[in-house]
Protein backbone atom coordinates (compact mmCIF):
# COMPACT_ATOMS: atom_id res chain seq x y z
CA UNK A 1 0.00 0.00 0.00
CA UNK A 2 3.09 2.59 1.10
CA UNK A 3 4.65 1.72 -2.21
CA UNK A 4 1.23 2.40 -4.43
CA UNK A 5 0.98 5.37 -2.63
CA UNK A 6 4.54 6.58 -3.49
CA UNK A 7 4.26 5.88 -6.89
CA UNK A 8 0.79 8.22 -7.12
CA UNK A 9 3.18 10.71 -5.22
CA UNK A 10 5.96 10.30 -7.60
CA UNK A 11 4.03 10.88 -10.25
CA UNK A 12 2.06 13.76 -9.39
CA UNK A 13 4.95 15.52 -8.59
CA UNK A 14 6.46 15.13 -12.16
CA UNK A 15 3.44 15.72 -13.78
CA UNK A 16 2.92 19.27 -11.37
CA UNK A 17 6.59 20.03 -11.85
CA UNK A 18 6.35 19.95 -15.97
CA UNK A 19 3.40 21.81 -16.06
CA UNK A 20 4.77 24.50 -13.64
CA UNK A 21 8.03 24.58 -15.48
CA UNK A 22 6.13 25.42 -18.92
CA UNK A 23 4.01 28.06 -16.32
CA UNK A 24 7.03 29.92 -15.06
CA UNK A 25 9.05 29.53 -18.36
CA UNK A 26 5.78 31.51 -20.00
CA UNK A 27 6.17 33.97 -17.16
CA UNK A 28 9.64 34.98 -17.36
CA UNK A 29 10.44 34.46 -21.18
CA UNK A 30 10.20 38.37 -21.63
CA UNK A 31 13.18 38.48 -19.38
CA UNK A 32 15.54 35.75 -20.77
CA UNK A 33 18.55 35.84 -22.71
CA UNK A 34 18.43 33.86 -25.82
CA UNK A 35 20.94 31.11 -25.15
CA UNK A 36 21.24 27.88 -27.77
CA UNK A 37 22.06 25.85 -24.73
CA UNK A 38 19.73 26.84 -22.45
CA UNK A 39 17.04 24.12 -21.52
CA UNK A 40 14.87 26.58 -19.77
CA UNK A 41 14.90 28.43 -23.41
CA UNK A 42 14.30 25.37 -25.18
CA UNK A 43 11.38 25.05 -23.08
CA UNK A 44 9.90 28.23 -24.08
CA UNK A 45 10.49 28.44 -27.67
CA UNK A 46 8.52 25.25 -27.53
CA UNK A 47 5.35 26.37 -25.71
CA UNK A 48 6.14 30.16 -27.25
CA UNK A 49 2.20 29.96 -28.85
CA UNK A 50 0.44 29.22 -26.11
CA UNK A 51 -1.78 32.36 -24.61
CA UNK A 52 -4.59 32.44 -22.18
CA UNK A 53 -6.94 29.24 -22.76
CA UNK A 54 -3.55 26.98 -22.82
CA UNK A 55 -2.46 28.32 -19.42
CA UNK A 56 -6.43 27.80 -18.27
CA UNK A 57 -5.98 23.73 -19.33
CA UNK A 58 -2.82 23.36 -17.21
CA UNK A 59 -4.05 24.94 -14.32
CA UNK A 60 -7.16 22.82 -14.32
CA UNK A 61 -4.95 19.50 -14.76
CA UNK A 62 -2.50 20.21 -11.64
CA UNK A 63 -5.81 21.30 -9.81
CA UNK A 64 -7.68 17.82 -11.66
CA UNK A 65 -4.32 15.91 -10.28
CA UNK A 66 -3.72 17.45 -7.22
CA UNK A 67 -7.29 16.39 -5.85
CA UNK A 68 -7.70 13.02 -7.33
CA UNK A 69 -6.43 9.74 -5.82
CA UNK A 70 -6.48 8.16 -9.00
CA UNK A 71 -3.79 8.19 -11.64
CA UNK A 72 -3.37 7.57 -15.12
CA UNK A 73 -2.83 4.08 -16.69
CA UNK A 74 0.62 4.53 -17.76
CA UNK A 75 3.13 4.46 -16.10
CA UNK A 76 5.92 7.74 -15.16
CA UNK A 77 8.00 6.07 -18.40
CA UNK A 78 5.24 5.34 -20.60
CA UNK A 79 4.13 8.84 -20.34
CA UNK A 80 7.02 10.01 -21.10
CA UNK A 81 7.86 8.48 -24.19
CA UNK A 82 4.54 10.79 -25.57
CA UNK A 83 5.43 13.65 -23.63
CA UNK A 84 9.04 13.68 -25.26
CA UNK A 85 7.59 13.85 -29.12
CA UNK A 86 5.42 16.15 -28.23
CA UNK A 87 8.12 18.30 -26.84
CA UNK A 88 10.40 17.81 -30.13
CA UNK A 89 7.43 18.58 -32.10
CA UNK A 90 7.92 22.15 -31.18
CA UNK A 91 4.49 23.08 -32.32
CA UNK A 92 1.02 22.54 -31.18
CA UNK A 93 -0.16 19.53 -32.24
CA UNK A 94 -2.73 17.44 -33.99
CA UNK A 95 -3.35 14.23 -31.26
CA UNK A 96 -6.06 11.75 -31.45
CA UNK A 97 -6.71 9.47 -28.36
CA UNK A 98 -8.52 6.43 -28.67
CA UNK A 99 -10.10 5.88 -25.10
CA UNK A 100 -11.29 8.47 -22.82
CA UNK A 101 -10.12 8.32 -18.85
CA UNK A 102 -8.19 9.70 -15.68
CA UNK A 103 -5.29 10.47 -18.28
CA UNK A 104 -7.57 12.51 -20.90
CA UNK A 105 -6.98 15.80 -18.98
CA UNK A 106 -3.58 15.16 -19.24
CA UNK A 107 -3.21 14.88 -22.52
CA UNK A 108 -5.20 17.94 -23.35
CA UNK A 109 -2.74 19.49 -21.05
CA UNK A 110 0.02 18.42 -22.40
CA UNK A 111 -0.75 19.10 -25.96
CA UNK A 112 -1.24 22.90 -25.00
CA UNK A 113 -2.73 25.02 -28.12
CA UNK A 114 -3.19 22.05 -29.74
CA UNK A 115 -6.25 19.89 -30.80
CA UNK A 116 -6.74 16.63 -28.90
CA UNK A 117 -9.78 14.52 -29.78
CA UNK A 118 -10.35 11.70 -27.95
CA UNK A 119 -12.45 8.50 -29.03
CA UNK A 120 -14.61 6.60 -26.39
CA UNK A 121 -16.86 3.53 -27.13
CA UNK A 122 -19.51 3.64 -23.81
CA UNK A 123 -21.62 7.10 -24.36
CA UNK A 124 -22.44 6.62 -20.71
CA UNK A 125 -18.92 7.55 -19.73
CA UNK A 126 -18.54 9.97 -22.02
CA UNK A 127 -21.05 11.87 -20.38
CA UNK A 128 -19.55 11.10 -17.10
CA UNK A 129 -16.13 12.38 -18.11
CA UNK A 130 -17.51 15.33 -19.78
CA UNK A 131 -19.76 15.93 -16.82
CA UNK A 132 -16.77 17.03 -14.38
CA UNK A 133 -14.40 18.20 -17.86
CA UNK A 134 -16.91 19.71 -20.41
CA UNK A 135 -13.81 21.56 -22.15
CA UNK A 136 -12.26 18.29 -23.42
CA UNK A 137 -13.37 16.94 -26.62
CA UNK A 138 -14.77 13.76 -27.37
CA UNK A 139 -16.74 11.53 -29.63
CA UNK A 140 -18.80 8.60 -29.41
CA UNK A 141 -17.67 5.33 -31.61
CA UNK A 142 -19.33 2.27 -32.81
CA UNK A 143 -16.78 -0.86 -33.01
CA UNK A 144 -18.02 -3.61 -35.33
CA UNK A 145 -15.40 -5.87 -33.96
CA UNK A 146 -15.50 -8.70 -31.20
CA UNK A 147 -12.09 -9.55 -29.71
CA UNK A 148 -12.73 -13.22 -30.24
CA UNK A 149 -12.71 -12.34 -33.93
CA UNK A 150 -9.67 -11.13 -34.14
CA UNK A 151 -7.54 -14.85 -35.40
CA UNK A 152 -10.19 -14.60 -38.39
CA UNK A 153 -10.18 -11.13 -39.03
CA UNK A 154 -6.36 -11.05 -38.97
CA UNK A 155 -6.55 -14.31 -41.71
CA UNK A 156 -9.04 -12.95 -43.74
CA UNK A 157 -8.81 -9.34 -44.45
CA UNK A 158 -6.28 -9.95 -47.33
CA UNK A 159 -8.94 -11.31 -49.13
CA UNK A 160 -10.87 -7.91 -49.56
CA UNK A 161 -9.72 -5.69 -51.77
CA UNK A 162 -11.07 -2.84 -49.27
CA UNK A 163 -8.61 -3.80 -46.85
CA UNK A 164 -5.66 -3.60 -48.95
CA UNK A 165 -2.97 -1.62 -47.64
CA UNK A 166 -2.63 0.28 -51.01
CA UNK A 167 -6.44 1.45 -51.33
CA UNK A 168 -7.72 1.32 -47.90
CA UNK A 169 -10.41 3.70 -46.78
CA UNK A 170 -12.02 4.64 -43.77
CA UNK A 171 -14.60 6.93 -44.39
CA UNK A 172 -18.00 5.13 -45.48
CA UNK A 173 -16.05 1.14 -45.82
CA UNK A 174 -18.67 -1.16 -45.17
CA UNK A 175 -17.03 -4.19 -46.99
CA UNK A 176 -13.78 -3.45 -44.62
CA UNK A 177 -14.78 -5.10 -40.80
CA UNK A 178 -11.38 -3.36 -39.62
CA UNK A 179 -11.92 0.19 -40.83
CA UNK A 180 -13.65 2.41 -38.93
CA UNK A 181 -16.12 3.64 -41.55
CA UNK A 182 -18.39 5.94 -38.98
CA UNK A 183 -16.01 8.41 -37.54
CA UNK A 184 -16.76 12.23 -37.20
CA UNK A 185 -15.81 14.10 -40.43
CA UNK A 186 -13.06 15.96 -38.18
CA UNK A 187 -11.22 12.84 -37.35
CA UNK A 188 -10.92 12.02 -41.07
CA UNK A 189 -10.29 15.56 -42.42
CA UNK A 190 -7.41 16.05 -39.80
CA UNK A 191 -4.06 14.85 -40.22
CA UNK A 192 -3.17 13.21 -36.82
CA UNK A 193 0.26 14.09 -35.73
CA UNK A 194 -0.08 11.72 -33.02
CA UNK A 195 -2.25 8.59 -32.59
CA UNK A 196 -2.48 7.00 -28.96
CA UNK A 197 -4.46 3.77 -28.77
CA UNK A 198 -5.12 2.99 -25.06
CA UNK A 199 -9.06 1.89 -26.30
CA UNK A 200 -11.58 -0.03 -26.61
CA UNK A 201 -11.98 -2.40 -24.15
CA UNK A 202 -9.80 -5.52 -25.49
CA UNK A 203 -9.99 -7.95 -22.07
CA UNK A 204 -12.94 -10.25 -22.23
CA UNK A 205 -14.12 -12.04 -25.69
CA UNK A 206 -17.41 -9.53 -26.36
CA UNK A 207 -15.65 -6.30 -25.89
CA UNK A 208 -14.58 -4.91 -29.13
CA UNK A 209 -10.79 -5.34 -29.01
CA UNK A 210 -8.32 -2.75 -31.04
CA UNK A 211 -8.31 -4.37 -34.00
CA UNK A 212 -10.33 -1.71 -35.56
CA UNK A 213 -8.30 1.06 -34.09
CA UNK A 214 -4.73 -0.36 -34.70
CA UNK A 215 -5.99 -0.97 -38.28
CA UNK A 216 -7.46 2.50 -39.27
CA UNK A 217 -4.49 4.18 -37.09
CA UNK A 218 -2.34 2.36 -39.81
CA UNK A 219 -4.56 3.86 -42.69
CA UNK A 220 -4.58 7.30 -41.44
CA UNK A 221 -0.82 7.27 -41.15
CA UNK A 222 -0.34 6.00 -44.30
CA UNK A 223 -2.63 8.43 -46.02
CA UNK A 224 -0.96 11.97 -44.70
CA UNK A 225 -0.51 14.43 -47.17
CA UNK A 226 1.59 16.75 -45.29
CA UNK A 227 5.69 16.44 -43.94
CA UNK A 228 6.97 13.93 -41.96
CA UNK A 229 5.70 10.74 -40.14
CA UNK A 230 2.87 9.86 -37.66
CA UNK A 231 3.39 9.14 -34.35
CA UNK A 232 1.57 6.21 -33.45
CA UNK A 233 1.48 5.45 -29.70
CA UNK A 234 0.06 1.80 -28.52
CA UNK A 235 -0.91 0.87 -24.92
CA UNK A 236 -0.80 -2.72 -23.43
CA UNK A 237 1.46 -4.58 -25.69
CA UNK A 238 1.89 -7.19 -23.40
CA UNK A 239 -1.46 -8.48 -24.72
CA UNK A 240 -1.89 -10.90 -27.57
CA UNK A 241 -3.72 -9.55 -30.19
CA UNK A 242 -2.46 -5.55 -29.50
CA UNK A 243 1.37 -7.52 -30.10
CA UNK A 244 0.13 -9.36 -32.99
CA UNK A 245 -2.22 -6.30 -34.40
CA UNK A 246 0.80 -3.68 -33.79
CA UNK A 247 3.05 -6.06 -36.04
CA UNK A 248 1.08 -6.92 -39.03
CA UNK A 249 -0.29 -2.92 -39.79
CA UNK A 250 2.00 -0.77 -37.74
CA UNK A 251 5.21 -2.83 -38.19
CA UNK A 252 8.54 -4.13 -36.42
CA UNK A 253 10.72 -1.74 -39.32
CA UNK A 254 8.87 1.36 -37.88
CA UNK A 255 8.82 0.61 -33.94
CA UNK A 256 11.37 3.43 -32.74
CA UNK A 257 11.34 2.99 -28.97
CA UNK A 258 9.45 0.64 -26.53
CA UNK A 259 8.67 1.43 -22.76
CA UNK A 260 7.10 -1.09 -20.48
CA UNK A 261 3.60 -1.91 -22.36
CA UNK A 262 3.85 1.12 -24.60
CA UNK A 263 5.29 0.80 -28.37
CA UNK A 264 5.91 4.42 -30.29
CA UNK A 265 5.91 3.88 -33.90
CA UNK A 266 6.91 6.13 -36.56
CA UNK A 267 4.93 5.55 -39.69
CA UNK A 268 5.67 7.66 -42.93
CA UNK A 269 2.70 8.48 -45.72
CA UNK A 270 1.89 6.19 -48.53
CA UNK A 271 3.85 7.98 -50.61
CA UNK A 272 7.32 6.58 -49.21
CA UNK A 273 5.74 3.35 -49.43
CA UNK A 274 5.07 0.75 -52.99
CA UNK A 275 1.78 1.37 -54.02
CA UNK A 276 2.06 -2.61 -55.20
CA UNK A 277 2.46 -3.34 -51.29
CA UNK A 278 0.16 -6.30 -50.46
CA UNK A 279 0.92 -6.09 -47.11
CA UNK A 280 1.27 -3.23 -44.55
CA UNK A 281 4.45 -4.58 -43.29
Amino acid sequence: MQGSERMKNRWFMWLLGTLCIIGVTLFIASFMQTSENSLLCSITRARQQLTGPTTSMQLRAILHYATSQIVPQQSLSEITVTFDVLQALNRPANFLVFGLGHDSLMWAGLNAGGTTLFLEEDPKWVQTVLKDAPFLRAHTVNYRTQLREADQLLSSYRSEPACSPATATLRGNERCKLALQNLPDEVYSTEWDLIMIDAPKGYFAEAPGRMAAIFSAAVMARDRKGSGVTHVFLHDVDRKVEKVYAEEFLCRKQLVKGVGRLWHFEIPPRANHSRDDERFC
